[in-house]
């Protein structure tokens, strides 16, 4: 594939599930798709439906305002692409609550293709600034300056 095509479908993907369209953000993967979030505790999923259960409980904890990529690199049937993830998290995320705070992240996608569609989706989280911002207290004040 041409990365012309990757990307198309990639931005099929991301804008399906920036606007919770978990069917959508499907439509683009092969029936044998395989589905990694490194770290999440299902583990990696195979073929659409389990894919698409990923999709609906993750679209009721985080909302996508804007997944801005930074590095893109091109195989003949696979691509990698470095993501910065704003959004807000009114449900848990990474197993920590959101209380509807809005943080940024870094995100890595390796995608595969294969027949025209996405045949795997494997991410990789910066869950250490995640959570460092998820925990973090909105009311604590800033270290007094010296003088």
């Amino acid at each position: 594939m041409k990365p012309a095509e990757m990307d198309k479908l990639i931005e099929i993907h991301l804008a399906a599930e920036k606007a919770a369209d978990t069917t959508g953000a499907i439509s683009v993967y092969t029936e044998d798709v395989e589905h990694d979030v490194v770290g999440y505790p299902t583990g990696p999923v195979h073929g659409k439906g389990p894919a698409q259960g990923f999709y609906e409980d993750l679209t009721q904890s985080i909302r996508t305002e804007e997944m801005k990529p930074t590095h893109s690199y091109y195989g003949e049937d696979f691509c990698v692409i470095e993501h910065m993830w704003t959004g807000t998290v009114p449900g848990n995320f990474l197993g920590v609550p959101g209380h509807g705070k809005r943080i940024s992240h870094r995100l890595l996608h390796v995608w595969e293709f294969r027949d025209g569609r996405i045949s795997r989706e494997n991410v990789w989280i910066d869950s250490g600034s995640a959570i460092a911002q998820l925990t973090a207290s909105a009311d604590v004040a800033p270290a007094a300056r010296p003088s």
